[in-house]
């Protein structure tokens, strides 16, 4: 009798600490795969500001903002995160392209960069500062806004 006593709430002490460990493995797994998907949203965000950029006016501020799309899952991403490069044909970012010769002009490459990612858990964030590494697209240019006769331009 009295070793049942000593028993008495061993129980639920041992549920606390294992519930505890439960739950602390079950969120963080929550927060890696939520990590992934932001990634994935951010290298979709890569992928159609280039895709604007090349059919789009050199410098149109639609690009940065086609690429900064408003989503639930990345409400901190705006245009300041979205980097536009004009590349010549060796690969190097040409200085200004709005004053350069658009002939120039060979590949666009658009680049989400600096985002910091933002935990579920928001003691976390403050723990463990994430920031996500850069997506980058580069695409071969097109019309750079220049429309056939009669064609519509998504710009």
């Amino acid at each position: 009798m009295n070793v049942r006593r000593r028993q008495r709430g061993l129980a639920i002490v041992e549920f606390a600490i294992v519930a505890a460990v439960l739950f602390i493995l079950i969120f963080a797994v929550i927060e890696v795969g939520r990590a992934f998907f932001v990634a994935a949203t951010l290298d979709e965000a890569a992928r159609r500001g280039a895709r604007m950029a090349v059919v789009c006016p050199v410098n149109d501020p639609a690009i940065s903002q086609a690429a900064a799309f408003d989503n639930a899952v990345i409400p901190d991403l705006d245009a300041s995160d979205i980097s536009v490069e004009y590349l010549s044909i060796a690969g190097n970012p040409l200085g200004s392209p709005a004053t350069t010769d658009f002939r120039q002009i060979r590949f666009i490459r658009v680049a989400v960069v600096g985002y910091q990612h933002q935990m579920f858990i928001p003691f976390a964030t403050a723990l463990l500062p994430f920031t996500m590494p850069d997506f980058t697209t580069v695409l071969p240019r097109e019309s750079l806004g220049i429309p056939r006769t009669g064609a519509i331009t998504p710009c």
